[in-house]
């Protein structure tokens, strides 16, 4: 059962209470091995430790990736495939090397943030290897790098995922995140 008093809670009298949603909408898949091994079990800790906050179970879409000739039309192609995907109203997040580089603490208050204003869904979006097109970079509300080293793809959505866990820990007051 959910909390009902604290940050996350709501007065169904006074508002409808929703469950946000988080979605990781990634071009590329993860083959079978340590990696997806990896990214599932924190997909798994994601679910169980967001419920009590108010998150619905972490979504994963993997888009497929364009095969075309030109690294522009790749990009366009992925970046309107991946648009496809946001949903309305959601929040944002592109991981773009460029971006901000957030520590744990900083992506925990935002993820609470948006859950206090009722937001309904976060939407994390990660490129191919070409990048995104700047129509969707522009959508995003934020912009999170992993530093300035560039990583491969599939470890980045292990890194985001074991970053959100460290935040629903730190919203929790879990002690998995040590400083």
């Amino acid at each position: 059962m959910w909390p009902e008093n604290g940050p996350w809670s709501c007065a169904p009298s006074l508002f409808a209470c929703h469950i946000m949603r988080l979605l990781v909408a990634a071009v590329g898949r993860l083959k079978q091995g340590p990696e997806r091994e990896l990214a599932a079990s924190y997909a798994k800790r994601v679910s169980a430790s967001g419920k009590p906050l108010g998150w619905r179970p972490i979504e994963a879409i993997e888009i497929r990736e364009s095969r075309a000739q030109d690294a522009e039309r790749r990009r366009t192609e992925e970046s309107i495939a991946l648009a496809n995907v946001i949903p309305d109203g959601a929040i944002v997040v592109v991981l773009d090397q460029r971006g901000d580089s957030l520590d744990s603490p900083a992506l925990s208050a935002l993820l609470r943030q948006w859950r206090a204003e009722d937001r309904a869904a976060v939407c994390f979006i990660i490129g191919g290897a070409d990048g995104l097109a700047p129509s969707l970079i522009e959508r995003a509300r934020v912009r999170l790098a992993f530093g300035a080293a560039t990583w491969p793809h599939q470890l980045v959505r292990i890194m985001l995922l074991e970053q959100l866990y460290r935040a629903g820990t730190i919203l929790a007051g879990h002690p998995y995140h040590r400083v």
